[in-house]
């Protein structure tokens, strides 16, 4: 029993993810969920082991009041009023300053870290379907490293031949009207997920970054819900404070010392008593509050001039080609003006954009000379599948004399 119960437990790995993506996609799904987890443990560590909430009561309560006074202000809302105000009379004002997420600080970091975790499982879900295993594709490059010259020639060549039957398999087997058109508009609409377009693993992972994108900008959204506190401000106000080198005092959206109201039924009399209460849980939320703002934006900032990047690398084809090109001059493979022209065949047509990508991907994850290897590889595939159409471009002038017709000497000498 004990084994089928941790067997299915994922394991760490598993929790992890691969390495199918890059770095900027790695630190929103698998570093932020982290770092929340870990603050998740911290406060709740505050919460259960220590004592999150110490009240002050009136000296005729007796032990027993007091151990009850603590439950109830920890589990019913507190309220914060400044000590330079007097205490409201009125009950709706109170209830107005009430404070209504210490307790459940760990529930929300924890969804937190599933909200950036959410783009992540939704990419594994779906990029198999572009046709191509993408993390074995990583896993085979990864290797390539570790065996013999042999070996990884050997390996990389099997690859290569694996990717060029993926490649021609989803190839438009079609070239009328409107494959013409979807291919024009897929130049500018990238995003449109097609197999045999050559645009399904781009637009899904450019897709995958907008989610990221709107994740971190709806955190804040969500912290000022639920703190019902423009939380978005607070790093500003923090950062003024630091300018001015003012000491950092009690803030209102995590307050150390509140009061808490709550009634005794007494036979059938309702007595309201209202007590001072600290909680010292707020300082490891204030801290930890204080630094996700700095990270969140940190993390807005990086998510999307990773995005504009990837839009405007997408935008402009000759960026594509220029990426092949440069790994084909490290191999010595362009070495005349057909080369080049069929080098931009090669990146458009042949590779497309889901292959240059999967490229792109292979490099961020093992080495620059891996990619250099196996463009190389498929570079022949390509050029001995095009080799007869190279020959004709080159051996015009030959093969004008040939199109002559044939004099009666020649019927008779290949006759005889």
């Amino acid at each position: 029993m004990v084994e089928g119960i941790l067997g299915a437990v994922p394991s760490i790995s598993k929790l992890r993810g691969t390495n199918n993506d890059d770095w900027i996609d790695r630190l929103n799904h698998r570093y932020t969920v982290l770092l929340l987890v870990i603050f998740a443990v911290v406060v709740s560590t505050g919460q259960f082991v220590g004592e999150p909430i110490q009240c002050w009561c009136p000296a005729e309560f007796t032990d027993a009041y007091e151990a009850y006074t603590t439950y109830i202000c920890w589990i019913s809302n507190t309220y914060y009023i400044p000590m330079e105000e007097t205490i409201p009379i009125d009950i709706r004002q109170r209830q107005d300053a009430e404070i209504t997420y210490y307790q459940w600080v760990p529930i929300i970091l924890l969804f937190q870290a599933l909200l950036f975790k959410i783009p992540n499982l939704f990419w594994r879900f779906t990029h198999s379907a572009s046709g191509v295993n993408l993390d074995k594709i990583v896993a085979m490059s990864e290797e390539t490293q570790l065996g013999s010259p042999e070996d990884r020639a050997e390996a990389i060549k099997n690859l290569a031949m694996y990717l060029d039957k993926w490649l021609d398999t989803y190839q438009e087997y079609k070239n009328n009207i409107f494959v013409r058109a979807k291919k024009k508009a897929q130049t500018f609409c990238f995003f449109m997920c097609d197999r045999r377009g050559g645009t399904y693993l781009v637009g899904l992972f450019i897709t995958i970054k907008i989610l990221y994108m709107a994740n971190v900008i709806g955190q804040f959204f969500l912290l000022n819900a639920f703190m019902a506190t423009k939380y978005n401000l607070y790093g500003f106000e923090v950062i003024k404070s630091l300018i001015e080198n003012e000491p950092m005092m009690e803030s209102p959206r995590f307050p150390r010392v509140t009061l808490c109201d709550f009634q005794i039924r007494q036979l059938q009399n309702l007595q309201r008593w209202t007590v001072q209460c600290v909680l010292p849980v707020n300082l490891f939320n204030e801290k930890i509050f204080i630094f996700l703002w700095f990270w969140y934006c940190l993390i807005a900032f990086l998510t999307a001039v990773n995005l504009v990047k990837w839009v405007f690398y997408q935008l402009y084809q000759n960026n594509k080609v220029q990426y092949v090109k440069k790994y084909l001059k490290t191999s010595n493979e362009i070495n005349s003006g057909f080369d080049k022209k069929l080098c931009a065949k090669f990146s458009r047509d042949y590779l497309r954009n889901d292959g240059i990508f999967l490229m792109y991907v292979i490099s961020k994850n093992s080495t620059n000379l891996v990619v250099a290897d196996l463009i190389k590889e498929l570079w022949k595939i390509f050029k001995s599948k095009h080799k007869p159409h190279s020959n004709n471009v080159e051996d015009e002038p030959m093969m004008n004399s040939e199109k002559e017709p044939l004099s009666g000497s020649h019927l008779l000498n290949s006759s005889a």
